[in-house]
């Protein structure tokens, strides 16, 4: 058996594998011998049919595994040692004039080969770095909303400006019937708020429902809506008064902030505002590092300039599937992955290049990491180190959950090798801000 490789440029390469019948004639014989002791065939014991008759029986489908198990062996192992960093799969050649009658046999695949480069981490224009802060109005916002958690509800009359109104919104025609709760000052525009005011139990209003609330995200819940549905929504809407309520606020003492934070961990509404903003900005730091690795991405992959093998990925994809795809279709799919491919090889020379890597004992710490933080919000914040290794054993012997563990534990070192080695502009903004700077 002979390979050879044929370079076609820097990223496609055809391997030529040459099969002789010496090559694959003991292991037919052999696997033949093996039908012959099994065969049942009619008019002879097992174990004494002729060899004849098995070869005419057998031989041509038994020669056929044997040399294709040869290819995918040779192949294999040729790619290994030849050190080739292949994309996709090989991809035999189709030859017109193949017989499986001959002998001796040639196959032909071709290879897509990743491009060699150097990742560029040096932007003209730094990324940004988000800080998120907590700002006096996001705390005093958090406070009020703690407080009418714990507030006392009080049965009104009528509907005043500190009311909370429950009732039922009706639309026959769109098939609305939807019991919601909502506060007055929820509503939108004067005229709105006007209806709604003195009114009582049992009364009915009668609204728009385009601007009706001061976000009109609200609508998803108030009216059991999509996300379209309620942005494309405008209807008359009937409303059926049902009860009317306000909330006196939880008054700010020891109780108050034992019932929060257990007892005497806060003592005064300055403990408890800095609580809050050290609690808000932990949560807020894992929104700005998943906004960091997205910038970077994205930057990554529009400085790092290499050529890929495009016309064989596009004829790879069209095989790969379960199900072929078109010429048209492979096309639309690789325009599609191609800046995660991009992505993947970046990464991928990143992690080498620098020694980032997952072993199984940094996954092992980082699962029972994981296990340990979700025990304490279970009430058993010091569980015992055999009983962490136990459980962190049993979570990574599912596949699923081991790599989903190991991609985040990936993410978290790349995170950190990008703060430590990208270029980077701190920019400190509340959430509120962040909000509109990123998602626009």
């Amino acid at each position: 058996m002979n390979i050879t490789k044929e370079s076609i440029d820097a990223l496609n390469a055809v391997v030529k594998i040459d099969i002789k019948a010496e090559d694959y004639q003991s292991k037919v014989d052999k696997e033949l011998n093996n039908y012959r002791k099994k065969a049942n065939i009619p008019g002879f014991r097992k174990g004494h049919v002729p060899m004849n008759l098995v070869k005419k029986q057998y031989g041509k489908s038994v020669m056929i595994d044997e040399v294709n198990k040869m290819i995918q062996e040779s192949l294999s192992n040729f790619l290994i040692e030849e050190k080739l960093d292949v994309l996709g799969n090989p991809l035999p050649k189709i030859q017109e004039d193949f017989s499986w009658e001959k002998e001796d046999f040639s196959f032909e695949f071709e290879l897509g080969l990743a491009p060699d480069f150097e990742v560029n981490m040096k932007p003209k224009k730094a990324i940004i770095s988000y800080k998120i802060v907590a700002d006096d109005k996001m705390l005093a916002d958090q406070i009020t909303n703690i407080r009418e958690q714990y507030g006392k509800i009080i049965t009104q009359d009528a509907i005043a400006k500190n009311s909370n109104i429950t009732g039922i919104f009706i639309n026959k025609e769109k098939e609305i019937d939807k019991k919601s709760t909502f506060k007055l000052e929820k509503i939108n525009g004067k005229s709105n708020i006007k209806k709604f005011i003195g009114k009582k139990v049992g009364d009915v209003i009668i609204l728009e429902s385009k601007k009706l609330f001061t976000d009109d995200h609200m609508l998803m819940n108030i009216l059991g809506l999509s996300h379209d549905d309620a942005h494309n929504f405008n209807e008359t809407l009937q409303f059926n008064i049902e009860e009317i309520t306000k909330t006196d606020l939880a008054e700010m003492n020891q109780e108050f902030f034992d019932k929060i934070f257990g007892e005497d961990v806060v003592k005064s509404e300055a403990e408890l505002k800095a609580k809050l903003k050290e609690d808000a900005e932990k949560q807020f730091t894992s929104q700005a590092d998943q906004q960091l690795l997205n910038a970077v991405t994205e930057s990554l992959i529009e400085n790092t300039k290499f050529d890929l093998p495009a016309d064989f990925l596009q004829k790879w994809l069209e095989v790969a599937g379960e199900k072929p795809l078109t010429t048209e279709q492979a096309i639309e799919e690789y325009n599609r992955s191609e800046k995660g491919l991009r992505y993947q090889l970046i990464e991928g020379k990143l992690s080498k290049d620098n020694n980032l890597q997952v072993s199984y004992e940094d996954l092992k710490i980082f699962a029972k990491s994981f296990i340990k933080t979700q025990m304490a919000q279970y009430g058993n914040p010091n569980p015992e180190e055999k009983e962490l290794d136990e459980i962190a054993d049993r979570v990574l012997t599912n596949q699923d959950e081991a790599k989903r563990l190991s991609d985040q534990l990936m993410n978290e070192k790349l995170l950190t090798f990008f703060k430590e080695n990208m270029k980077l502009k701190e920019k400190k903004v509340t959430y509120e801000e962040f909000i509109k700077e990123v998602y626009k």
